[in-house]
């Protein structure tokens, strides 16, 4: 059972004034409960789970037939995720024993590789139900926060948006600071201008929608697009680029300089990233898999080559969140930029020890 509000026909619209606080709406209670469609009967359910079009016979795809996705959040419970679809501008809810079910549709422009780029959960999301977004719109890449029934209020506006280089990524670090990895939008000079909010790592600490504070660079020089992630013990700041220039995992320091611990030649897509214990799992959407790199206790450096899990099990991967479980939810790209399947694309789960078997939170 997942506990969770949805709206059944959620799609939002733009309210760039930032005067009006966030007033949650009011429910009977913090949640309504949703429980999963009862079947028609036995017969036609197992006739659905072998022949139905948008069934996957994968016990580790749990969401089908959707459109290509660029972000996963895990919710609180760890049963269920919200899973971003870049093109439709969608955050649906997903999970193991439910039906994906939009919870709300943020407008964006998708032209290029823009659109709906990736969601963060608010640290405080069992009380006020917040979900931030990275978007393109006709003029920008902006973040922004919103619930169902609301409209969408920017945070963070004018990072600059192109034909290519938009992605990116959120997540929220442990002091409740939102680290924003910005693309380059396909301009590499941009990344070391300092004056520009692309290809940068960006600590946004004043999320209420006032546009008042700035937010901190992180980290500047940062090629093409990519992920960031975060050690939750010593606070490390990592990021992922993927551009001509080849593919990296970056460690940045606090004094925003950044080292290279490790490149891929083969163009193989490096993006969003997870911290699980002394690895550093990154997806390779061009590679169709997932890379674990392993850190030396010592100096942090990457020891040994990476292990590889779900290699060319689902096509391209795209978007990483850590379960509670210790297991990875991701999508797949492949309607967008692979060879896709009559299920695609989908929300999958992968075992953060390498192997291939069936996963699922607890």
């Amino acid at each position: 059972m997942v506990a969770l509000v949805v709206a059944a026909s959620s799609c939002a619209r733009f309210d760039d004034s930032l005067a009006s606080p966030f007033e949650p709406e009011p429910t009977a209670g913090a949640y309504a409960h949703i429980q999963p469609s009862e079947p028609e009967d036995e017969d036609s359910d197992e006739e659905r789970e072998i022949d139905g079009p948008c069934v996957d016979p994968d016990p580790a795809v749990i969401a089908t037939c959707l459109e290509p996705i660029s972000g996963v959040t895990v919710l609180p419970a760890g049963d269920a995720a919200l899973a971003a679809e870049r093109v439709t501008g969608r955050i649906l809810l997903v999970g193991p024993d439910i039906e994906p079910e939009e919870f709300v549709q943020i407008p964006v422009d998708s032209s290029g590789d823009g659109g709906l780029l990736d969601i963060a959960l608010s640290p405080t999301f069992a009380e006020d139900r917040l979900l931030y977004a990275l978007i393109t719109t006709p003029s920008d890449n902006r973040v922004v926060r919103i619930t169902p029934g609301d409209v969408p209020k920017v945070v963070l506006a004018g990072i600059p948006r192109g034909q290519t280089g938009n992605q990116g990524s959120l997540m929220f670090e442990q002091a409740g600071t939102l680290l924003v990895r910005t693309g380059d939008a396909g301009n590499a000079a941009s990344s070391a201008d300092p004056a520009s909010l692309a290809g940068k790592a960006l600590r946004v600490g004043a999320l209420n929608p006032d546009g008042s504070d700035r937010p901190v660079i992180v980290a500047s020089g940062l090629r093409g697009t990519g992920g960031a992630c975060v050690d939750p013990v010593s606070q490390t700041v990592y990021v992922t680029e993927s551009s001509l220039a080849g593919d990296r995992l970056v460690r940045v320091s606090s004094d925003g300089s950044t080292e290279a611990l490790w490149s891929w030649t083969d163009g193989e897509g490096a993006g969003h990233c997870v911290v699980v214990g002394t690895d550093i799992a990154v997806v390779l959407s061009q590679g169709e898999a997932v890379s674990f790199l392993t850190r030396d206790d010592d100096t942090g450096l990457i020891s040994g080559d990476p292990a590889m899990a779900a290699e060319g099990r689902f096509g391209k991967l795209h978007g990483a969140a850590l379960g509670l479980g210790g297991e990875i939810w991701s999508g797949t790209i492949n309607k967008a930029s692979g060879d896709p399947g009559e299920t695609d694309d989908r929300v999958v789960l992968i075992p953060t020890d390498g192997g291939g078997g069936a996963v699922g939170p607890d």
